[in-house]
């Protein structure tokens, strides 16, 4: 923690820097470049621009590499039991897919220092922000809020990956006095939480934005997401936050509803894939990525040395569906359906050429088959695709889920699961053939189909304390659910992720460690 507290700290600066220029006949009145400092870097409002900037690219982290084929993000999909690998050549990814993981997995220390570098860099911005002038008001109340959005969101993993954990809201150094920061209970993060939110809602943000930045529907989005897992475990708010998550998902549904050609589903799946879709219609809140600066990070879901892409046998397939995941779709499920859903069975030669099988299906989900090529189109090689965070996908299906625990299913509860279905292509019984229960589970069978390989089966996993069960169909309790894929139980600990090891060493107010691991 105190490396990366004073290493973020400099950051940011340099980030500004190197983003603005300047010009010549300035260049002696101004402060030289290795010298700025938190109190004379934030003096106009370009350097407001440059800060958030910073924050931005910070989210890119969970794209970062994790070792030999593996990236950070498998963090959040090896353990659910959905994926497997055809690699298995990163101990810590198979320590990962065998639920034996601790806090030496890089993994887990990469999100723990990436999550605490957004939150730094973005308590500088709203710490430093409100002191610059002139500058005008409006361009000054969208950088906070979008600081706010970004710091709630990072506060958001954290306190779902390792409960208790310190929260920090100022700008540190070396003599703060939270230098060495203790943990705070998991109520006092959520509260931050939205707090922050609710402040980034009133900051005058557009309802979406192409360009990429936070928009309206995305902090109201990300409010009736953290509303929804504070109803449930472990905080366990109950009818209370079913209802604020319930309300939240239906201002977003209101807007989409009013406004069709702004917020909507896509009428394809393909379209969940396109370059030229991204940060539109379905994609609320997406990490943005152009090879110029960062190329797309999912092509470890590319099949292990086929011939796929322009680069010819290619691919790490150190994440591929389990065959008893990819089974348990419906008969007739798009999704299910090769490359028109989220799988693909078959592809073009080297991306463009004559069609092969595969021998299994593979993850198309975040497959771009403008980079990678399709039939009879060579590819660009470049892979700008995004990386979605937010669906309004995911908005109907919360919606569903919050109104139904009020009370059982209402016809607006089942219109909206119906969408998802829909655009399946399956048929879905009437709305007087379910209870609560019944639509409860088919609410989170849709959830676990639609949301695979997008880093949010997880954290169903962990608010529900259920597990899907690709066998039964049914759900099974979190602890004693066996991953078919490893053959392993998940046990209480996996509940919450190990404290990184290196932070505890560097830091002993952390300790102790989270239960059922090692304290060293």
């Amino acid at each position: 923690m105190k490396f990366n507290i004073v290493k973020i700290a400099g950051n940011v600066f340099l980030c500004g820097a190197m983003l603005l220029g300047t010009a010549c006949n300035d260049f002696l009145e101004e402060t030289p470049p290795s010298n700025l400092t938190p109190d004379n870097f934030y003096t106009i409002p370009d350097q407001a621009e440059a800060a958030i900037a910073a924050v931005y690219a910070d989210t890119r982290f969970i794209g970062n590499g994790a070792g030999i084929f593996s990236v950070t993000w498998q963090m959040l999909e090896a353990p659910t039991g959905t994926s497997t690998t055809e690699t298995a050549q990163n101990s810590d990814l198979n320590n990962l897919y065998s639920l034996s993981y601790d806090g030496n997995t890089q993994h887990i220390i990469n999100w723990w220092n990436g999550l605490y570098r957004v939150i730094a860099n973005a308590n500088i911005v709203i710490d430093r922000v409100p002191g610059i002038t002139p500058m005008n008001d409006a361009q000054k109340a969208r950088i906070i809020g979008e600081a706010q959005f970004l710091r709630a969101w990072a506060y958001f993993y954290v306190v779902r990956l390792w409960g208790d954990a310190p929260l920090i809201t100022k700008p540190q150094t070396i003599e703060s006095p939270d230098f060495l920061p203790s943990r705070n209970s998991q109520e006092e993060i959520y509260q931050l939480i939205v707090d922050d939110l609710v402040a980034a809602e009133a900051a005058g943000l557009a309802w979406m934005n192409s360009n990429g930045r936070v928009s309206q529907a995305a902090v109201k989005s990300l409010l009736a997401k953290v509303y929804l897992t504070m109803a449930g475990q472990p905080l366990n708010k109950g009818a209370s936050h079913y209802k604020l998550a319930a309300d939240k998902a239906a201002e977003v549904i209101t807007y989409a509803n009013a406004n069709p050609g702004t917020i909507n589903l896509f009428p394809t799946y393909g379209d969940v894939h396109l370059e030229a879709k991204k940060n539109t219609v379905e994609h609320i809140f997406m990490l943005q990525y152009n090879i110029l600066v960062a190329g797309n990070p999912m092509q470890d879901m590319h099949p292990n040395f086929k011939p796929v892409t322009f680069a010819g046998n290619a691919g790490t397939g150190s994440t591929v569906p389990t065959r008893s995941f990819y089974n348990s779709y419906e008969a007739g499920d798009l999704r299910a359906k090769d490359r028109e859903g989220y799988f693909y069975t078959s592809y073009f030669r080297n991306g463009n050429g004559d069609p092969f099988d595969l021998g299994a299906p593979y993850i198309f989900k975040h497959f771009n088959v403008t980079a990678n090529g399709t039939s009879g189109v060579a590819g660009t090689r470049n892979n700008n695709l995004n990386v979605p965070l937010i669906r309004y996908a995911e908005v109907l299906l919360m919606y569903a889920e919050a109104q139904n625990e009020l009370g059982g299913p209402t016809q607006e509860a089942y219109d909206a699961f119906k969408r998802i279905r829909d655009r399946a292509q399956l048929t879905t019984p009437e709305l007087g053939t379910y209870d609560q229960n019944s639509f409860r589970e088919a609410i989170w069978r849709e959830r676990w189909h639609e949301f695979c390989y997008e880093f949010i089966t997880w954290f169903d996993m962990v608010r529900l304390r259920k597990v899907y069960n690709e066998t039964t169909q049914g759900f099974d309790n979190f602890v004693g659910h066996v991953n078919i894929g490893s053959n392993q139980a998940l046990q209480e600990k996996h509940l919450l992720f190990p404290i990184p090891r290196p932070e505890m060493q560097n830091n002993a107010n952390l300790k102790p460690q989270n239960p059922g691991y090692p304290q060293q």
